[in-house]
């Protein structure tokens, strides 16, 4: 039975690095980032918002046809509201497959930390973007307010693993991962 499982957490928890590991471990695996999707819309930038349900609804998409061929589908996302989460959650009770809610988190400190080190160390450019986003709603400010959005995602669904992370342990947060799916 294939998996459809979410990664959310706080922006630079390790989130897209975890799905990149499970695909690599994982033959057929998909490793959806909203993100990645969002940044093939052309001038997403000029309307971040749509462009960012836009990207989810397509993500979606993909997910149903990778699901229903029989292959295990990770989304890694932050989500401050549940919509999309029960998004999901439906799909993969749509087509069978096993949903896994799953929550990467580490204290609010350490993951603004987390975050605005990523951002100046990293030479990806998504890290960059979700840098400026940040700035333009904020900044530690926006962060704060997003992590506390989380904690209360989380209390509203029981059955979402949290899942502790610590900067630079990475083998041991992907095993967390690999034992919340057994």
């Amino acid at each position: 039975m294939p998996r459809l499982i979410l990664l959310n957490g706080p922006p630079g928890c390790g989130k897209s690095t975890l799905a990149r590991r499970y695909v690599d471990d994982h033959p057929l695996a998909l490793n959806l980032d909203i993100d990645c999707v969002r940044s093939l819309i052309g001038r997403w930038r000029d309307d971040a918002t749509t462009a960012g349900l836009l990207a989810r609804a397509i993500a979606v998409g993909a997910a149903r046809i990778h699901l229903n061929a029989g292959h295990d589908v990770v989304i890694p996302q932050f989500l401050g509201r549940p919509t999309f989460i029960e998004q999901v959650e439906r799909l993969a009770h749509d087509v069978g497959a096993q949903f896994h809610d799953i929550v990467l988190l580490d204290s609010k400190q350490n993951a603004i930390r987390r975050f605005h080190e990523r951002s100046s160390t990293s030479s990806d450019p998504a890290h960059r973007q979700a840098q400026d986003m940040v700035d333009r709603w904020g900044g530690a400010d926006a962060l704060s307010a997003m992590y506390d959005n989380l904690l209360a995602v989380v209390a509203s669904r029981p059955n979402a693993r949290v899942i502790s992370t610590t900067s630079g342990q990475i083998d041991q947060a992907y095993q967390r991962v690999l034992d919340s799916l057994a």
